[in-house]
């Protein structure tokens, strides 16, 4: 019973937010409150929320200083010369800036961290998108699923939880399945040629000049890839892509602006020195991630605005973006909660594993790395990798399949990881680029499963899996 209603549930809220039923915020909440009712167990919902929130605590006060340091790069003008940089390089291709987004989020995820990824990605090439009025869900796609093969890294996490839980080392688990990651990337990239194409087709490519001195003009709404949007000199095209969304009207975004007046020119390298000292504290754990972003918020607001009422400016520009993202991640864990103090997450997972059929025992790394896209999607990354794959271990140990293969198919399902409802950095990425939700999910979730399953191939053709 737990296990339909675990399944009921998920199924639900997916389709209230892709259907914009409902908003991400009310249906995290209100829908595992209901379930947690049909349960039974509605006397203890006040417990599971604050299991859940104790436990996601930290993250939401990471991301929260994460944005308004960030913010404040954005506004002093940080990383305007990336922008400018890779535009130059893309010459307002809309092809280029598509893989260049792909590029930019796998280069900037070698920090480890998905927020911090999404927060450079999407500062930097958001200008360009509004600009050129590309299809923002393209943006955080790409960028998700670029991040996702990227999260494999030792000190991304899975990879180290996947050596904990089944005691082996990180290096021997990660080093060998850097080919078929490789393939995944590649495979990041190719998509994200495709849909650059399917961007050039529908707008044309701009001229350098023309995009940096147009002002964001008054925009009407654009289906995207319905073949109704015009560059400046684009040859509006019929593009077949009618399962993205339409876009938001722009609102106006200055991210290039070179007079606002919040730059700080003379700071840029305090600022820089500042933001690598920050990634690098991150990387080498030098102290707990929020309290870095803490540190490092308090002083970039005290030394590039000193004045106390262009810090309380500075604050109010990115409330929005900290309310909204804050405000998803403890609603994400009403859901978690619930999930996992119903007991419903176990459930699901021993039903999953319970019905592999025998004779797939020996080709149990196969099988992990198919159940990792699904399971890692709908339960966090500890959930699966301390609760499920023991099991799975000990299984394909059973039909003489290593622990370290088991490990191995495990990561295969990181690049649609990296955009479940319960990852707070998703949230990141959509609040910043003005993406909603369930426009996100509705067009990342099939290429992300594609991405996977590209990884997973890769693996067994190498026999690495």
């Amino acid at each position: 019973m737990l296990t339909i209603l675990g399944f009921t549930m998920i199924a639900t809220f997916l389709v209230l937010i892709m259907l914009k039923k409902m908003s991400p915020i009310a249906a995290l909440v209100l829908i595992p409150a209901l379930f947690c009712v049909f349960v039974g167990k509605g006397g203890k919902l006040g417990d599971y929320v604050i299991d859940g929130v104790t436990s996601l605590a930290p993250t939401a006060a990471m991301l929260m200083f994460a944005i308004v340091y960030f913010g404040v790069m954005i506004d002093v003008g940080l990383f305007d010369p990336i922008v400018r940089g890779i535009l130059k390089f893309c010459k307002a291709d809309p092809l280029r800036i598509v893989v260049g987004t792909a590029v930019l989020a796998a280069i900037v995820s070698l920090d480890g961290d998905g927020s911090t990824t999404f927060m450079i990605t999407v500062s930097a090439m958001y200008p360009l998108y509004k600009r050129l009025k590309m299809s923002l869900v393209v943006m955080t796609g790409v960028a998700a699923m670029a991040n996702g093969v990227m999260n494999t890294l030792p000190w991304g996490g899975p990879t180290a939880r996947a050596a904990t839980a089944l005691k082996l080392n990180a290096s021997d688990i990660f080093v060998p399945m850097i080919p078929a990651l490789a393939v995944g990337l590649l495979g990041v990239l190719v998509l994200a040629y495709v849909l650059g194409r399917r961007e050039r087709k529908r707008l044309g490519v701009l001229t350098l000049d023309e995009v940096l001195v147009e002002e964001p003009a008054e925009s009407e709404t654009v289906l995207v890839g319905a073949g109704t949007g015009k560059g400046a000199k684009g040859s509006g095209g019929s593009g077949t892509g009618a399962d993205l969304p339409e876009e938001p009207e722009d609102d106006g975004f200055q991210g290039l602006d070179p007079d606002r007046p919040t730059l700080r020119p003379k700071l840029y390298w305090f600022n820089a020195l500042l933001t690598v000292t920050l990634l690098t504290a991150m990387i080498m754990e030098w102290l707990p991630i929020p309290v870095l972003f803490l540190l490092g918020a308090a002083l970039a607001l005290t030394v590039n605005f000193p004045h106390m009422p262009d810090q309380k400016a500075r604050l109010g520009a990115h409330a929005e973006n900290v309310l909204n993202v804050s405000g998803m991640v403890f609603a994400a864990a009403v859901f978690t909660g619930v999930l996992q103090g119903t007991g419903m997450v176990d459930h699901m997972a021993t039903w999953l594993v319970d019905n592999i059929p025998d004779g797939m025992g020996p080709h149990m790394a196969f099988v992990t790395g198919v159940l990792s896209i699904p399971l890692t999607y709908f339960m966090s990354n500890d959930g699966f990798y301390f609760g499920i794959l023991p099991v799975l271990a000990e299984a394909g140990q059973a039909h003489g399949v290593s622990s370290l293969e088991i490990a191995r198919a495990s990561l295969v399902g990181q690049p649609l990881h990296m955009s479940s409802p319960l990852v707070p950095a998703v949230y990141v990425l959509v609040g910043m680029a003005k993406v909603e939700f369930g426009d996100h999910t509705r067009f990342v979730v099939k290429w992300a499963a594609l991405t996977s399953l590209v990884v997973l191939g890769a693996g067994i053709l190498f026999g690495i899996i």
